[in-house]
């Protein structure tokens, strides 16, 4: 079994690779997918699997400390690792650092999205939230859309807006960080959300005609980011109704007080990427919902044990 950390195989991944990576996996058929949570004190361990005919299996743990940054030494507050099973035989295949298939899940789910439903000439991007993947979507987004010449920044504490974007700045990237989030948010053609927020803070009434949004950090029932009137007036689109409907606030919520309905979701990646989903029309406003899920940590895994292997198969 092949043991691989993040060293071993960051530096071999892309973004569009990650993103046709995960646009073949969906060509393959539905995923098999289940999780199992525990939880103690305050800490958590998320198990969630997945199975997909023709690729494999997949089984990502991790645990949640969230007292682990302010301990001494400082340690990540999340922790795990996906372990590959080889679905033929059932052995396992791979072992592969969590914390290095979550980095590429999670942007690369989002620019799929945005490859299949924003308007192909995007040049300003708007970015919420100002942690590890906010840093991690400036460079998705770059890579995917090279027109793309001004990215702004805001954050609800302005001091860390403006700490990653002088540090983005520093390496050569287009980025300042925003003041007044309406404002930004009227002038982006596409605006991604990576935040911990419980309320929404993002309005539809700011958005102008065609633009895409990009729907990350609310992943627990109770959290949300984008409020009733955005949901409403755009066209809705999730990367999975297995892993949103039921699970996460961002959805369940305005559709259990009716402000949405079942109907209103057009579609997710699986007919995004065959064709039988996406946008109306250039000035239709696209809402997309990263769910995550571990159907998505497989086709980024098998990716990263195919690139590592590779080498020795020449």
């Amino acid at each position: 079994m092949k043991i691989v950390g993040f060293d071993d195989a960051d530096h071999r991944l892309t973004w569009t690779a990650v993103a046709d990576a995960i646009a073949e996996g969906h060509r393959r058929g539905a995923a098999e997918i289940g999780d199992l949570l525990l939880q103690k004190d305050g800490r958590s361990l998320l198990n969630r699997a997945a199975w997909i005919n023709g690729l494999g299996i997949a089984l990502k743990s991790v645990t949640v400390y969230p007292d682990n940054p302010g301990q001494s030494p400082p340690r990540p507050s999340v922790q795990g690792s996906v372990l590959l099973f080889d679905e033929t035989t059932g052995a396992p295949s791979a072992l592969i650092d969590g914390i290095l298939v979550t980095k590429w899940k999670t942007a690369g789910d989002s620019v799929l999205g945005a490859r299949l439903l924003a308007r192909p000439d995007p040049r300003e991007l708007l970015i919420c939230g100002a942690g590890t993947v906010a840093r991690n979507l400036v460079a998705a987004y770059r890579e995917l859309f090279p027109a793309i010449d001004r990215i702004r920044i805001w954050n609800r504490t302005p001091e860390r807006a403006e700490q990653l974007a002088a540090e983005l700045a520093g390496e050569g990237a287009p980025v300042a960080a925003a003041g007044d989030l309406s404002e930004a948010a009227a002038t982006a053609d596409m605006v991604s959300t990576a935040t911990m927020a419980v309320e929404p803070f993002l309005r539809g009434e700011w958005l102008k005609p065609g633009a895409h949004v990009d729907l990350i950090g609310a992943y627990r029932p109770d959290m949300r980011e984008a409020d009733d009137a955005l949901l409403k007036r755009g066209e809705l689109f999730v990367d999975s109704f297995d892993t949103t409907i039921g699970h996460i606030g961002e959805i369940e919520i305005p559709l259990r007080a009716g402000t949405i309905a079942r109907d209103d979701i057009r579609g997710d990646l699986a007919e995004l990427v065959a064709g039988r989903a996406g946008r109306s029309g250039p000035d239709a406003i696209t809402v997309f919902k990263n769910g995550g899920g571990a159907h998505l940590d497989l086709m980024v895994a098998d990716l990263v044990r195919r690139l590592v292997e590779a080498p020795a198969s020449r």
